[in-house]
């Protein structure tokens, strides 16, 4: 039997893969709430898909993360490629079914009960398959009951998560219940890597498949920076109180705004009104002071034919 050491670089990689399930799961039941309160089914449907991607992944990279700390003595390690995507696909598959079966159940209890055990053996499903891809000089086997309580711990940590998204809404109550979530899948792992035994036979043919630090190590890294953006994403991106908050601030401000223009139109029109109200009027009737009717000369009037009023009357005759 080869010796087995599950922290070959201390406690580094169990610290690591915890905090990437933590964010993982936080993740996701960020998103799983968003999809809750979401107005639009197609907005639902994209929250739930992040929130699948989320839990999915960082369980996947939580589990791989872990096995870069795993060694066993006698033999060198691969991994299987082809095995190890198809594990994070079944990951994220299965987990987007509990997820969807959350979000779309209309009686909660029965969706709670179904999502649950769906999520919770997609994770143990993608643990013993990334366990299958493993490739050394001997052969694996498991311990029954040991492995049947990590499915257990797996059903019941998915089961409480999709119960936490369902109830919980405050984002540091969220916190705490992916701080737990995180626990329970790390506990899962370390539960079935206890019911693992192998037994080397030496040999000096090469094994097929990659390293672990050649693949594993690369996609992780990847997944990881996928987590963390996809985190600031959702942190920046405003909640559906938020964004009905907003749209009533709007909505105020341009109430205020046609309130003050219909206020300025009124005063304007008052003060014309007040201008033509006293406004000195011109009499059609007055007729220029400097027009009189001309006097007669030589005993005769010459009618209609102005002549100024300071006009010296003909002298008379002698």
């Amino acid at each position: 039997m080869g010796h087995l050491d599950h922290a070959a670089y201390g406690w580094l990689t169990p610290v690591l893969s915890y905090v990437m399930a933590s964010i993982g799961a936080a993740l996701g039941l960020r998103c799983t709430v968003r999809a809750l309160t979401a107005t639009t089914r197609s907005s639902r449907r994209n929250w739930l898909l992040t929130a699948a991607s989320a839990i999915g992944t960082g369980i996947w990279t939580m589990h791989f993360v872990a096995m870069l700390g795993f060694n066993v003595t006698g033999t060198e390690i691969h991994y299987d490629v082809p095995l190890t995507v198809l594990s994070l696909l079944v990951a994220v598959l299965v987990v987007g079914a509990g997820v969807f079966a959350v979000g779309y159940g209309r009686a909660r209890g029965r969706a709670l009960v179904l999502g649950g055990l769906t999520t919770g053996l997609g994770v143990a499903s993608m643990h013993y398959l990334g366990m299958a891809a493993l490739r050394l000089h001997g052969s694996v086997s498991y311990d029954p009951p040991t492995v049947a309580l990590s499915v257990a711990i797996a059903v019941v940590a998915a089961t409480a998560a999709l119960w936490a998204a369902l109830h919980i809404k405050a984002p540091a109550a969220v916190a705490v219940a992916s701080l737990v979530m995180g626990a329970a899948v790390s506990s899962m792992h370390y539960t079935g890597m206890t019911a693992v035994s192998v037994r080397v036979v030496p040999s000096d043919q090469a094994l097929h498949g990659a390293t672990a630090m050649q693949f594993i190590f690369p996609l992780a890294v990847g997944l990881g920076s996928y987590l963390f953006i996809t985190s600031a994403f959702v942190a920046l991106s405003p909640t559906a109180d938020e964004r009905a908050a907003s749209a009533s601030a709007a909505r105020h401000l341009a109430g205020q705004s046609s309130a003050t223009r219909a206020s300025a139109n009124t005063a304007s029109a008052n003060t014309v009104s007040a201008t033509t109200a006293y406004a000195p009027r011109a009499s059609a009737t007055t007729a220029p002071a400097a027009e009189v009717q001309a006097p007669a000369v030589s005993g005769r009037a010459v009618p209609g034919r102005p002549v100024s009023a300071s006009a010296t009357p003909p002298a008379p005759a002698r």
